[in-house]
């Protein structure tokens, strides 16, 4: 999760902001960088508040105060910039970032497996388990759509701020899911792994 964490940051740094910024010279960026940030804090605090704020735990227990409804809610909530994100690049006609798609990948694969064993010490069963992740994969692909419905209705404008607004809401997400639940079951290693995650991604983002 910690390496996942520093890939992700990476991406955000040099795919999305970066792009953001050379798009327009309007403050899109800057405007969008705090709208998603803010959108994604309030989100989550209203999840949180109706028990889904385990959702990213990897220890039982995390996740059986929350209700079903919270839980998708909030891993939509987490996944949801990431895939309009995808659908913009699609529509832009260069095809996805391969380094982005390696920290979105990189990411979320420890982060389901966490939640999924989570959900499973708390009592959920392994078909429960399944659909929540068919939901969440339909709600992605959605989001991948509709990100790419706006790249091909808006402006210049628009754009960057959506990317920078994809970029504020995934650094929130780090600092509030996935950095706290790595270092808390990883330790001080877990800071290494994840400047070896953004250096990895640096490198893929050079190399395209």
């Amino acid at each position: 999760m910690g390496f996942g964490a520093g890939v992700l940051i990476s991406a955000v740094a040099f795919e999305l902001f970066a792009q953001a910024a050379e798009t327009t010279h309007r403050h899109s960026d800057v405007a969008g960088i705090f709208a998603g940030s803010l959108t994604f804090y309030v989100g989550d605090r209203f999840i949180d508040r109706r028990g889904g704020e385990g959702r990213k735990r990897m220890s039982g227990g995390g996740q059986a105060a929350g209700v079903a409804l919270a839980i998708v809610l909030g891993i939509v909530l987490d996944g949801i910039p990431e895939s309009t994100v995808i659908g913009l690049d699609l529509h832009a006609g260069e095809g996805v970032s391969v380094a982005f798609l390696v920290a979105v990948f990189l990411s979320n694969l420890p982060e389901a497996a966490g939640a999924s064993s989570g959900l499973a010490s708390s009592g959920w069963s392994p078909r429960a388990i399944y659909t929540l992740w068919i939901v969440v994969s339909l709600v992605a692909g959605l989001a991948s759509a509709v990100g790419y419905a706006i790249g091909a209705a808006s402006g210049a404008e628009v754009y960057a701020f959506i990317l920078a607004f994809a970029a504020g809401a995934i650094l929130t997400m780090l600092a509030d899911t996935m950095m706290p639940e790595a270092f808390t079951h990883g330790g001080k290693a877990v800071g290494l792994l994840t400047t070896l995650g953004f250096a990895l991604s640096f490198a893929i983002s050079s190399l395209e």
